[in-house]
Protein backbone atom coordinates (compact mmCIF):
# COMPACT_ATOMS: atom_id res chain seq x y z
CA UNK A 1 0.00 0.00 0.00
CA UNK A 2 1.47 3.45 -0.51
CA UNK A 3 0.22 6.56 1.02
CA UNK A 4 0.41 9.73 -0.44
CA UNK A 5 0.51 12.97 1.66
CA UNK A 6 -2.74 15.49 1.51
CA UNK A 7 -2.67 19.02 1.39
CA UNK A 8 -5.16 20.08 4.37
CA UNK A 9 -4.76 24.09 2.76
CA UNK A 10 -6.32 23.23 -0.57
CA UNK A 11 -8.26 20.03 0.57
CA UNK A 12 -10.00 18.76 3.08
CA UNK A 13 -10.00 15.57 5.25
CA UNK A 14 -14.35 14.42 5.27
CA UNK A 15 -14.90 11.45 8.08
CA UNK A 16 -18.21 9.44 7.19
CA UNK A 17 -20.63 7.94 9.30
CA UNK A 18 -19.86 4.63 7.70
CA UNK A 19 -16.60 4.94 9.24
CA UNK A 20 -14.72 5.52 5.91
CA UNK A 21 -12.29 8.55 5.84
CA UNK A 22 -11.54 10.55 2.20
CA UNK A 23 -9.46 13.34 0.89
CA UNK A 24 -11.90 15.52 -0.73
CA UNK A 25 -12.97 19.27 -2.10
CA UNK A 26 -13.46 21.89 0.89
CA UNK A 27 -17.10 22.42 1.45
CA UNK A 28 -17.34 25.89 3.48
CA UNK A 29 -21.04 26.51 2.83
CA UNK A 30 -23.71 23.16 3.36
CA UNK A 31 -22.68 19.56 2.36
CA UNK A 32 -25.36 16.72 2.32
CA UNK A 33 -22.64 14.29 2.36
CA UNK A 34 -22.94 13.40 6.27
CA UNK A 35 -19.43 13.62 6.74
CA UNK A 36 -17.57 15.35 9.22
CA UNK A 37 -14.81 18.16 7.55
CA UNK A 38 -11.41 18.91 9.05
CA UNK A 39 -9.55 21.23 6.64
CA UNK A 40 -6.74 24.03 7.52
CA UNK A 41 -6.57 27.67 5.82
CA UNK A 42 -3.82 30.02 5.72
CA UNK A 43 -5.78 33.64 6.07
CA UNK A 44 -4.30 37.02 6.31
CA UNK A 45 -7.01 39.20 5.77
CA UNK A 46 -10.78 39.76 6.96
CA UNK A 47 -12.23 38.74 3.34
CA UNK A 48 -10.11 35.46 3.92
CA UNK A 49 -12.28 35.09 7.43
CA UNK A 50 -15.50 36.26 6.01
CA UNK A 51 -15.19 38.20 8.76
CA UNK A 52 -18.64 40.51 7.26
CA UNK A 53 -20.65 37.39 7.63
CA UNK A 54 -22.30 35.33 9.97
CA UNK A 55 -21.94 31.80 9.94
CA UNK A 56 -23.62 28.98 12.08
CA UNK A 57 -24.13 25.07 11.83
CA UNK A 58 -27.16 23.92 13.00
CA UNK A 59 -26.30 20.18 13.27
CA UNK A 60 -23.30 20.11 14.63
CA UNK A 61 -20.44 21.68 17.40
CA UNK A 62 -17.50 23.55 15.69
CA UNK A 63 -14.20 23.33 17.07
CA UNK A 64 -12.56 26.34 15.43
CA UNK A 65 -8.40 25.62 16.48
CA UNK A 66 -5.79 28.51 15.56
CA UNK A 67 -2.36 26.40 14.92
CA UNK A 68 -0.47 29.48 14.29
CA UNK A 69 -1.11 33.24 14.52
CA UNK A 70 -4.05 34.49 16.39
CA UNK A 71 -8.10 35.46 15.78
CA UNK A 72 -11.02 36.80 17.68
CA UNK A 73 -14.24 34.83 17.52
CA UNK A 74 -17.03 36.29 18.15
CA UNK A 75 -20.89 35.17 19.20
CA UNK A 76 -23.81 37.09 18.24
CA UNK A 77 -25.67 38.58 20.87
CA UNK A 78 -28.55 35.93 21.41
CA UNK A 79 -31.02 38.58 22.95
CA UNK A 80 -31.29 42.09 20.95
CA UNK A 81 -29.55 45.09 22.65
CA UNK A 82 -26.90 42.76 24.07
CA UNK A 83 -22.95 42.78 23.27
CA UNK A 84 -21.23 40.51 20.92
CA UNK A 85 -18.78 38.23 23.29
CA UNK A 86 -15.50 37.62 22.45
CA UNK A 87 -12.56 34.60 22.54
CA UNK A 88 -9.44 35.50 22.22
CA UNK A 89 -7.55 32.65 20.46
CA UNK A 90 -3.38 32.53 20.12
CA UNK A 91 -1.88 30.63 18.19
CA UNK A 92 -1.93 26.05 19.34
CA UNK A 93 -5.46 26.76 21.00
CA UNK A 94 -9.09 26.28 20.16
CA UNK A 95 -12.92 26.71 21.05
CA UNK A 96 -15.62 24.91 20.84
CA UNK A 97 -18.78 26.99 18.77
CA UNK A 98 -21.82 25.40 20.19
CA UNK A 99 -24.30 23.80 17.36
CA UNK A 100 -26.76 26.61 16.58
CA UNK A 101 -24.71 29.57 17.74
CA UNK A 102 -23.85 32.39 14.66
CA UNK A 103 -19.99 33.15 14.82
CA UNK A 104 -17.54 35.19 12.82
CA UNK A 105 -13.86 35.58 13.25
CA UNK A 106 -11.54 38.65 12.99
CA UNK A 107 -7.56 38.13 12.31
CA UNK A 108 -4.92 39.77 14.75
CA UNK A 109 -2.21 38.46 12.22
CA UNK A 110 -2.01 36.18 9.25
CA UNK A 111 -2.81 32.32 10.90
CA UNK A 112 -3.34 29.13 9.76
CA UNK A 113 -6.88 28.26 10.72
CA UNK A 114 -8.50 24.53 11.28
CA UNK A 115 -12.25 23.63 11.32
CA UNK A 116 -13.74 20.81 12.48
CA UNK A 117 -17.42 20.43 11.97
CA UNK A 118 -20.47 18.51 9.92
CA UNK A 119 -21.35 21.36 7.31
CA UNK A 120 -24.76 20.40 6.59
CA UNK A 121 -27.48 22.63 6.68
CA UNK A 122 -24.79 25.33 7.26
CA UNK A 123 -25.70 29.03 7.31
CA UNK A 124 -24.42 32.49 6.26
CA UNK A 125 -25.50 35.60 6.84
CA UNK A 126 -23.83 39.38 5.84
CA UNK A 127 -23.96 41.24 8.89
CA UNK A 128 -25.91 44.25 9.10
CA UNK A 129 -23.69 45.67 12.25
CA UNK A 130 -20.55 46.57 10.64
CA UNK A 131 -18.55 49.01 11.76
Amino acid sequence: MTTTPIDLFSSALHFHPDGGLRAADRQMTTSDSGAWQIAAFHVESAADVHGDHWEMHPEADEAVCCLTGGVRLYFRPTRPGAAEEMTQLPAGTAAIVPRGRWHRLELDAPSDLMSITLRRGTRVEARTDTR
